[in-house]
């Protein structure tokens, strides 16, 4: 007996329902689940539009809004160029399927959903509170954690295929910080040494030019990769619901409204996360943004190809380390990068213990009613949160004054902005 196997019969011991016989029902569970995947998807695109644009940003080679447009129609195209990702995040991380990709027959319906639903929220609800706090924390991982908490919590250990999240999570997530770092270093080194008789005016008004290319290709390289895990997650809810049988593809449908979603979410602005990574990390020129653009975008688009579902993320946070590191003189605050740290180390764990009390609550009330409740509850909290961040507000005015030691610009603190004459 495989471990899917006991994952079922301990579902099935339990006295869950196994084939809903309700189909209104069914659809019901099945919108909230899209509905949701799709929020999930928003909150994916605000969290890590820093991530493309955060240094174009502090450098002043893009003004802030528009920075998030540009981002935001490279993520609507990327997320059209590859289904990789989302065939890893439907097949490698949850055993609920088969050896031939189907769902396990007892699963179809509400056990699968469920589970996807439970998943989902635990994946927003830690989006959201890294978000408050301005800490650039994996998206990715986030889902990734609530998913494995949620299967966990239905069919136990053996509901999580721990080969694929080890050979396509956690192996990605240790090494392509690293591998970023060191490139953007190495770039950074090189091009401070080619234009180290450069005036610095000149040399800042060029590679602001430079910037605005590498930034657009980090914005595209996201799309290829963060908007699939959702389709991926959608697509594992259309199987489980009966609608979809094509294991080794994504209905277009899913592809657009991904699209449209991680879009409008990255046109928003996480401004909280951006002014964290843009002027907390390191003080940052142009040729740094530049090398550490390129060095995000090698390792993304590589990631994509071979469908890995790496944090874009850490690969980002990685390269501008890695640019402070590589430039002569330049200060990094390894304070920051800490937090930063204990936030990578905790988002699976928190998110998994999130996503698994999600669906022990939907569970035990049962059906409809138990979604209902928990997507109540996800929007009660949602809404406490972004209510909470008003006190301290971020946005496209502020998010480049001098960073003071936190996340809200103090009342005395003022820059000089650096002109856009590109």
């Amino acid at each position: 007996m495989n471990d899917a196997e006991i994952g079922v019969r301990r579902w099935n011991s339990a006295a869950a329902p196994s084939i809903i016989s309700d189909v209104t029902e069914a659809l019901f569970i099945l919108a909230i689940v899209v509905i949701t995947a799709l929020a999930f998807d928003f909150t994916n695109g605000f969290h890590d539009t820093a991530n493309a644009m955060a240094t174009s940003i502090a450098t002043g080679a893009l003004k802030p809004k528009q920075a998030v447009v540009l981002a935001a129609t490279l993520n609507l195209a990327g997320a059209f160029l590859s289904i990789q990702v989302a065939l890893t995040v439907s097949n490698k991380i949850i055993s609920i399927q088969g050896s031939n990709g189907a769902p396990i027959p007892e699963l179809m319906g509400v056990p699968i959903l469920t589970i996807v639903f439970a998943g989902l929220v635990g994946g927003i609800l830690w989006n959201l509170v890294t978000w408050l706090l301005g800490l650039p924390s994996s998206s990715s991982h986030a889902l990734f954690g609530g998913l494995i908490g949620s299967a966990i919590a239905a069919l136990g250990f053996g509901g999580v295929k721990w080969d694929g999240v080890v050979s396509s999570v956690i192996i990605p997530a240790v090494f392509s910080p690293v591998v970023a770092g060191l490139v953007a270093a190495l770039g950074t080194f090189i091009v401070f040494k080619i234009t180290a008789r450069v005036a610095t005016g000149p040399r800042e008004k060029g590679f602001r030019w430079g910037q605005i290319g590498s930034a657009s290709l980090v914005a595209l390289a996201h799309g290829t990769n963060d908007a699939q895990k959702t389709m991926g997650v959608i697509t594992l809810a259309l199987i489980a619901y009966g609608s979809w049988t094509d294991v080794h593809s994504i209905p277009l449908w899913v592809k657009v409204s991904c699209a449209l979603a991680i879009a409008s979410g990255t046109y928003i602005g996480g401004w909280r996360v951006i002014r964290t990574l843009g002027k907390g990390l390191v003080e940052i020129s142009s040729p740094q943004g530049m090398a550490a653009e390129f060095a995000s975008a090698a390792v993304i688009l590589s990631s994509s190809h071979l469908g890995m579902a790496l944090s874009t993320t850490h690969v980002a946070t990685g390269s501008i380390l890695g640019s402070g590191v590589g430039r002569p003189g330049a200060t990094v605050r390894w304070r920051v990068a800490g937090r930063m740290a204990i936030a990578w180390i905790i988002t699976l764990p928190a998110a998994a213990v999130v996503g698994a009390v999600c669906w022990a609550l939907a569970h035990a009330i049962g059906g409809a009613p138990g979604i209902g409740v928990v997507f109540v509850i996800l929007v009660a909290a949602a809404g406490l949160m972004f209510r909470h961040s008003r006190k301290t507000k971020i946005d496209p005015n502020n998010v480049n004054d001098a960073w003071s030691g936190k996340l809200a610009p103090s009342a005395s603190a003022s820059e000089t902005k650096i002109p856009v004459n590109v």
